[in-house]
């Protein structure tokens, strides 16, 4: 059985989309449970840290007054439109999610009834019948 890794507040920081400072108030106020190596950092388990992450997207991915919507697709990705090309039938739009770059295909049509702009919050919602995942 291979060993459970840890994560430092940093790396988990990057993972969960917050600045380190979020993290390390979630630990302090018992949210996030963490323990210290023997140079004294402090670490995060990773199951611990996966636990987190899966809780911490229920709590936001509902819908909620604020409009949000229900949906299958439990991929969101939240972000910021960092360009959009105009074809005459089909159309691309890229948006930047935290460190991901996500490219969606659609129609002109929709791109246009939607009133797609670059700078425009947006969220990608990714359903696929093939995920690939690489271990890092």
């Amino acid at each position: 059985m291979p060993h459970m890794r840890s994560y430092s507040i940093g790396r988990a920081a990057r993972l969960l989309g917050v600045s380190p400072d979020t993290v390390r108030r979630w630990a302090d106020a018992g949210k996030l449970p963490t323990h210290r190596d023997s140079g004294g950092k402090r670490l995060i388990a990773g199951t611990d840290l996966a636990a987190f992450a899966t809780a911490l997207a229920a709590d936001s991915g509902a819908a909620d007054e604020g409009g949000e919507p229900y949906t299958s697709a439990r991929n969101a990705f939240p972000g910021i439109i960092t360009a959009v090309k105009l074809g005459d039938v089909a159309a691309q739009v890229e948006i930047q999610a935290g460190p991901h770059r996500l490219v969606s295909l659609l129609t002109r049509e929709a791109v246009e009834e939607l009133g797609l702009a670059v700078g425009m919050e947006a969220v990608a919602r990714v359903k696929s019948t093939n995920v690939h995942i690489d271990r890092t």
